[in-house]
């Protein structure tokens, strides 16, 4: 489970330094804020933990994928020989774990909001485990 946690905490980390990337395609009302950004549910206090379990199982998908695509983008970033190397390869990694949810049938808010249920919320955490 501390696997996953860290997994999380460095997708999570991941997709937040990209965030116009989910903006660029179909963007829905709902997952912006008031300036056009992207918002956060979580951070604003609206955060849905009433996921059904096919959302669960999409995300536990998506996961599966989202954690390859961290191992194999984490040594790159380190290894980068410099810092705009380095944002090229978290720029890439973003688009690949945008498609990878986006193959689950998930859209980048949902994932985002069952993540950071999955770290705060004791029912989902179990509820997501027993899915893996």
């Amino acid at each position: 489970m501390n696997k996953l946690l860290v997994s999380l905490t460095a997708s999570l980390a991941l997709l937040a330094a990209g965030p116009a990337l989910a903006q660029d395609n179909q963007q829905s009302p709902e997952s912006t804020d008031s300036d056009g950004g992207y918002s956060d549910p979580a951070a604003a206090g609206t955060q849905n933990t009433n996921f059904n379990d096919q959302e669960l199982k999409q995300f536990v998908k998506a996961q599966e994928g989202i954690n390859d695509i961290r191992d194999e983008y984490m040594e790159k970033i380190e290894a980068a020989d410099s810092q705009q190397k380095a944002q090229e390869l978290q720029m890439e990694a973003n688009d690949e774990m945008v498609t990878v949810i986006e193959d689950a049938g998930m859209d980048i808010p949902t994932y985002n909001s069952i993540a950071t249920a999955y770290n705060s919320e004791p029912q989902v955490r179990n509820r997501v485990d027993a899915l893996m």
